[in-house]
C-alpha cells in the first residue's frame, strides 16, 4: 500500500469517525433529554432530526435538485473510487541500485519488469510471462506468472527462470537478493487424437 493510500484511508477514516461521533453525541444527548446548549440542532427527546420546515425549505429553488444529486454523485464516485483503490496491488515504481561508490542509482520498476518478462518469456516451453515489482526500492520482490506449453517441464522453467532471469535482474540491478514468488498455468489446449 502506498503512502498516499495510507494517508487518505486514515483522513477518511478520521473524517468519517469524527463525523459519527458529532451526530451521535448530538442524537444521544438530545434523546437523554441532557441539558444541552442553545445552538445545539436537537432539543429534547420527542424532537425530530429535520422539522418540516428545513425538509421544505429549498424544495421551490430551481437550482437545490441539481446541487443535491451533483454532490451525491461525486460522494458516490469518490467512495467507489475509495473501493477499488483498496484492492489495487501497489507496484513498485523504482529500484534503488547501489552503485558501489556511496551514491545510488535509480532503475525505473516498469523497464525491470519489461526486461524479466521478456527474458522468462524467451524460455523454451513459456508461452507468454508477466511479472510484477513490489516491495521496498532498497529490497524489491517479484510476482511471476508463466503461462506454459503443454510441452513445457514446469521444475525446467523455473530452474530456468531462476538461474537466468532472476539471476540476470539480480545482477544487473545489484541486488544481494531478489525474493520471487512463481504462479505457473498451462495453456489450455485442445486433446491430441490418437490414430
Amino acid at each position: 500500500m502506498t503512502v498516499v493510500l495510507r494517508r487518505v484511508n486514515r483522513a477518511l477514516l478520521g473524517l468519517a469517525g469524527l463525523l459519527l461521533v458529532v451526530v451521535g453525541g448530538a442524537v444521544l444527548a438530545a434523546a437523554l433529554d441532557l441539558a444541552v446548549p442553545s445552538w445545539w440542532p436537537w432539543s429534547g427527546p420527542s424532537d425530530v432530526l429535520l422539522s418540516t420546515a428545513d425538509r421544505q425549505r429549498w424544495r421551490d429553488e430551481s437550482w437545490w435538485w441539481p446541487v443535491v444529486i451533483a454532490v451525491l454523485g461525486l460522494v458516490v464516485l469518490l467512495a467507489l473510487w475509495w473501493l477499488l483503490v483498496q484492492f489495487r496491488r501497489a507496484r513498485l515504481a523504482e529500484v534503488l541500485v547501489d552503485t558501489g561508490d556511496g551514491e545510488g542509482a535509480v532503475l525505473r520498476g516498469r523497464a525491470l519488469e519489461g526486461v524479466l518478462e521478456a527474458d522468462a518469456a524467451s524460455q523454451d516451453g513459456v508461452a507468454r510471462a508477466k511479472v510484477a515489482l513490489t516491495g521496498r526500492r532498497s529490497a524489491p520482490r517479484t510476482r511471476v506468472a508463466l503461462l506454459l506449453e503443454p510441452h513445457a517441464s514446469p521444475g525446467d522453467a523455473l530452474t530456468t527462470l531462476s538461474t537466468r532471469a532472476l539471476a540476470h535482474a539480480r545482477t544487473a540491478a545489484g541486488l544481494p537478493a531478489l525474493p520471487t514468488e512463481a504462479r505457473l498455468r498451462a495453456v489450455k489446449h485442445r486433446a491430441r487424437r490418437v490414430a
